[in-house]
């Protein structure tokens, strides 16, 4: 029974929808969740305790949610977007691809690409540019950018309180992959779309339609979060959760309508995450044991190569953050001295493995969906032709770079 309620749930996750319904990924992690509850498969009590429902990751994910979502309001990204206002395509896919990279390694990589998909359209827009390139780079630079950071991505959280590998130290072992990765995304794409960015996509705007009065740059909530970056670097990964919420809770002593501000929290990844944690719950209860996984020599033995492969299919298949709850169990069966390692490659592989496709991570998607809804179209081929070598490449940097360093 546990194996039909987590297969369904898998397999619909992996199409990203049911069939004849119109519910979403978040939906179908409900639907799992409760299965295993009303079954019998897993107790209420159970399925609510520390050891199935990841609290802190909840937490974490939800007061970084806050704290941009005030930043957002308060106008901090509209001020960033003077750092865009450049002469040329390429330096404006340079700045897209360096700073959306950079944010997203501390504020996670989601958010970055709800705030700055309508920036980058607009410059395009103001200047004349093909758009498409910039989304691109948009779209791969947050992938990229949040391998850097516990903070970065929702798998990174995951994987981060539960290794217990200190903030400083994630970030020294994968932040160089990160920033070798963002060079290689916009070397790549210049070369891929060279004559894109050469020429002009679109007709410009003329200017005096587009001047705006921008609110000055909003000083608590900016200085909150940088305390919190800062916190981030000192305290221990247990206290990470505790500094977000703090953090979240100081910065919504604004001005903002508490509904305006409880709207930027993405509820329906919250949903997402909870399902999912009982869901893998009753699979790790009922059916890893009877397999044995945590005795299979060539995925415990070979943390680097087997468990990036296997990260990356399945990251491709139901996407990054069900794939990476999977390897729980497996891990910790590893020696100790193989554990680090273990972790850090299945941080780097299923988030650079987001880059494959379109369909790869959830920050694609908002790139895609806010410029399609912009009137402006990326085909799932226009993605792969940079995707697919980037995610080749990068994979080969990273794994290599995980071998090979000694610190």
């Amino acid at each position: 029974m546990t194996l039909v309620v987590f297969g369904l749930t898998y397999l619909f996750l992996a199409i990203g929808k049911v069939p004849g319904l119109r519910t979403d990924r978040a939906g179908i992690a409900l639907i799992g969740a409760a299965s295993m509850l009303c079954v019998g498969l897993v107790g209420f009590d159970e399925a609510f305790s520390p050891m199935f429902l990841d609290y802190k990751v909840m937490v974490l994910l939800f007061g970084l949610m806050v704290l941009v979502g005030v930043l957002r309001l308060e106008g901090l990204f509209e001020r960033l977007e003077s750092l865009l206002d450049v002469g040329s395509s390429r330096r404006l896919l340079a700045l897209t691809i360096g700073l959306g990279g950079a944010l997203s390694a501390f504020l996670v990589n989601d958010i970055i690409c709800v705030a700055f998909t309508p920036l980058v359209l607009g410059q395009c827009r103001r200047r004349g540019y093909n758009p498409l390139p910039h989304l691109i780079g948009l779209a791969m630079a947050s992938n990229l950018g949040s391998a850097a950071a516990i903070t970065g991505n929702p798998q990174n959280m995951y994987i981060g309180i539960n290794s217990g590998i200190s903030y400083l130290r994630f970030m020294a072992k994968l932040g160089p992959v990160a920033v070798l990765s963002l060079g290689l995304a916009y070397l790549l794409i210049t070369w891929i779309y060279g004559n894109q960015l050469a020429g002009q996509g679109l007709t410009p705007e003329a200017s005096d339609e587009n001047k705006r009065i921008l609110r000055p740059i909003p000083v608590m909530p900016t200085l909150i979060a940088v305390v919190a970056v800062l916190l981030f670097f000192s305290l221990p990964t247990t206290a990470l959760p505790l500094v977000a919420l703090g953090a979240a809770a100081v910065s919504a002593m604004s001005r903002t309508p508490p509904g305006k501000l409880f709207a930027q929290v993405d509820w329906p990844l919250l949903v997402l995450f909870a399902g999912l944690f009982i869901v893998v719950g009753g699979f790790r209860k009922h059916v890893l044991p009877i397999w044995g996984v945590t005795e299979w020599a060539w995925l415990r033995d070979e943390p680097l190569l087997a468990l990036s492969g296997l990260s990356v299919v399945l990251s491709n298949l139901v996407s990054n953050v069900p794939a990476v709850m999977l390897f729980k169990d497996v891990i910790a069966a590893m020696p100790e001295d193989r554990r680090e390692t273990a972790w850090l490659a299945l941080s780097l592989s299923s988030t650079l493995a987001g880059n494959l496709t379109v369909l790869g991570s959830v920050a694609n998607l908002i790139v895609v969906e806010g410029a399609r809804r912009e009137g402006v179209n990326v085909s799932f081929m226009q993605y792969a032709r940079v995707g697919v070598p980037l995610t080749l490449l990068t994979l080969v940097i990273g794994i290599g770079w995980l071998a090979l360093m000694r610190y």
